[in-house]
């Protein structure tokens, strides 16, 4: 074969998992194309295209807007769970379209995975095993000087089929030690920020400030890098990135990072990112997976940020508090035990904090997971659940035998869903999905936030309790306004249907029908369980949390939309909901339940004022937890205080001139 003398033309696709009205940031690809243009070699002779998908688009959609004006030379995937048996169709239609193109996955999920994925998707050319950025630019390299696919055996950190069809694996590459010989996807311009009317185009603004992860938890394989010593970008790189997002107007910062607040460098990114936003009125929130063990730099962090007002969703990353399963798990010398002094420090702050937790981790039980999760809900009332899924390259999938696990896999994604185990037999695994999913759309989505605390050290009523009531009662009325929440239970425990969820939330927050639903839930199967005294106080503080839900209307409800004035605060919308009388003073008494105090519990005529920040139509439903926080209805003294903290009257964009393309991450085409 003959060097190609002309330009090679390479895709970069991508398909995130939820269906939102705005893209997730398609960070993987940012970095390939990135490495392009930073090339002396290739920057000349390869047009590198990023194809980024939602996750609701369909095969027969991105086939055709990919392929409409004919197939690249090269195509590179970003695989994991939710993608893969799609992206294997893709790659099939490719090698039809252009039988000498190559195409390459990367991700997780086909890391290390080759022996599999060729026999299912024989298309495939290549599967990087590790980081890609480098990989990437010897693949092409090697494309441009006439190598066949076949004969790849000079590049570390790949598999590829030899001429004889066999399994070639390569040497593993070191990992990338000083990252900032990555270019950034966004000081190069490689992924582009902004719409055709000139808006920021994602829902929120993706970063790594570091890579790997120290710990080597039987359920994970976060990036491959678990059990690797962390290695961070520049401080000047990530100041520079910052201000390019706030030139844009980007409310919301996530990193992807496996424990910020672990390392110094993490406080000094916060000192960063609070001063870009003083200079020019954003980033005003931060979310990161934080540092399972806090230390004193976590501790040091939360008080800069309370300080300073910045928003962030503290994670408690417990995933069980049974002794067994954490051993099972490989997490038992993690510090996590004094996460009960942590949760009060949060909730005495008046900080916004949720855990995490696992079902059907082996050494769980039904019994040993509910006391967990009441002993958790006593702490910290937005707890995410998530069913333990089976990933290639974790411990649990290579015991799998051991732990005496079945499982199916996904009809439509390749993750393996736990049926049973040792400790958890079919039936307790059913009882619990349906559990799961209210505890996800209720407790975790913030559909009511406020009422747990009340009904925990007011009424005495378990978490766990309301939500199995919920349940119970929704499966059984006959009231219309239940039949989308039946249908989404079914959806999410008979089809594994992560759509559901998002449905769910859409409905239980923007129809009124639903609202209704949810109150007459309350009278006939809550108050019941409450002493007389206290249900007049639980009742108003109910009430108040359905009026705080953020203010979102569902498209298919049958009720006009309500319309409420807006208001621009610091250069933020807000809608304003006025004249609200409440017979208790529902917001004081919250404050106080949370601080551990004893508030004082009379009828008293409290008159509130609410601030909703626009714009949740594009989070709602895409089960971002984290996201839909910022804009529940807060009282206006809050949400004043809130917008102000630290903000520009008129915030100013940094000058392009001024923003250095200096060097970024997360790689393969993962």
């Amino acid at each position: 074969m003959v060097a190609d003398q002309r330009n090679l033309s390479v895709y970069l696709l991508q398909q995130g998992v939820w269906d939102m009205p705005l893209e997730s940031m398609p960070l993987a690809s940012g970095y390939l194309k990135a490495m392009v243009s930073s090339d002396d070699y290739l920057r000349s002779r390869v047009d590198a295209t990023i194809h980024n998908f939602r996750g609701g688009v369909t095969l027969m959609k991105m086939a055709v807007e990919v392929f409409n004006a004919g197939a690249p030379d090269v195509i590179c995937f970003s695989v994991l769970g939710w993608n893969y048996q799609k992206f294997g169709a893709l790659a099939e239609t490719f090698k039809q379209m252009n039988p000498d193109g190559w195409v390459i996955f990367g991700g997780t999920h086909v890391a290390n995975q080759a022996e599999r994925t060729f026999r299912m998707f024989p298309e495939v050319d290549v599967i990087v095993n590790g980081e890609g950025e480098e990989v990437f630019v010897e693949l092409l390299k090697a494309r441009l000087a006439g190598v066949p696919a076949t004969d790849l055996g000079g590049i570390g950190g790949i598999s590829f089929m030899n001429a004889e069809g066999e399994v070639v694996t390569t040497p593993p590459r070191e990992r990338i030690n000083d990252l900032d010989i990555i270019p950034s996807p966004f000081l190069s311009g490689a992924i582009e920020l902004t719409d055709a009317a000139g808006r920021f185009r994602y829902d929120v603004a993706l970063m790594e400030t570091n890579r790997g992860c120290p710990y080597k938890c039987s359920f994970c394989y976060w990036g491959g890098a678990v059990g690797q010593r962390v290695r961070a970008f520049s401080r000047e790189r990530l100041r520079a990135e910052l201000e390019l997002f706030a030139g844009h107007g980007v409310h919301t910062v996530v990193l992807c990072d496996a424990n910020f607040g672990m390392l110094p460098i993490d406080a000094e990114f916060v000192t960063d990112l609070l001063a870009v936003r003083d200079r020019y009125g954003y980033p005003r929130a931060l979310e990161t997976s934080w540092a399972k063990n806090k230390s004193k730099v976590f501790y040091d962090i939360v008080r800069t940020m309370k300080r300073e007002g910045l928003r962030s969703s503290f994670t408690l990353a417990l995933q069980t508090l049974t002794d067994d399963a954490l051993q099972l798990m490989n997490r038992r010398n993690m510090k996590v035990n004094d996460w009960e002094d942590l949760a009060e420090w949060l909730d005495r702050e008046g900080l916004d904090a949720y855990a995490e937790l696992i079902w059907g981790a082996p050494g769980e039980t039904l019994g040993t997971f509910f006391e967990g999760y009441d002993r958790l809900s006593r702490h910290v009332s937005r707890i995410a659940v998530y069913p333990l899924h089976l990933l290639p390259n974790t411990e649990y999938a290579e015991k799998k035998a051991e732990h005496g696990i079945v499982s199916v896999r996904g009809d439509h994604d390749d993750f393996e869903y736990i049926l049973a185990h040792n400790t958890v037999s079919f039936s307790d695994n059913e009882l619990m999905k349906r559990f799961l999913f209210w505890s996800r759309v209720v407790a975790e989505n913030a559909v009511l936030r406020h009422t747990w605390v009340g009904l925990r050290e007011i009424g005495g009523v378990s978490q766990s309790r309301v939500l199995r009531t919920l349940d119970a009662w929704v499966s059984s009325t006959d009231d219309p306004a239940a039949v989308p929440l039946q249908a989404a239970v079914t959806a999410a425990t008979e089809a594994n249907s992560d759509v559901a969820y998002g449905d769910a939330v859409k409905y239980l927050f923007g129809d009124p029908e639903a609202r209704r639903l949810l109150r007459r839930w309350w009278d006939e199967a809550v108050t019941p369980l409450l002493e007389p005294e206290s249900r007049p106080v639980l009742e108003v503080i109910f009430d108040y949390d359905l009026l705080t839900q953020p203010f979102y209307h569902h498209p298919k409800a049958g009720t006009p939309a309500e319309v409420l004035p807006t208001r621009s605060v610091r250069g933020e919308t807000y809608f304003v909901r006025e004249g609200l009388v409440l017979s208790y003073d529902a917001p004081g008494i919250i404050r106080e339940l949370r601080a551990g105090e004893k508030p004082h519990i009379e009828p008293v005529r409290t008159a509130v004022t609410l601030y909703y920040r626009a714009g949740a139509e594009n989070f709602i439903g895409s089960t971002n937890h984290e996201e839909v926080v910022h804009f529940v209805g807060m009282p206006e003294e809050e949400a004043l205080a809130a917008a102000a903290a630290g903000a520009a009257e008129a915030p100013a964009a940094p000058m392009a001139g001024a923003v250095t393309a200096l060097l970024s991450d997360r790689g393969s085409c993962a």
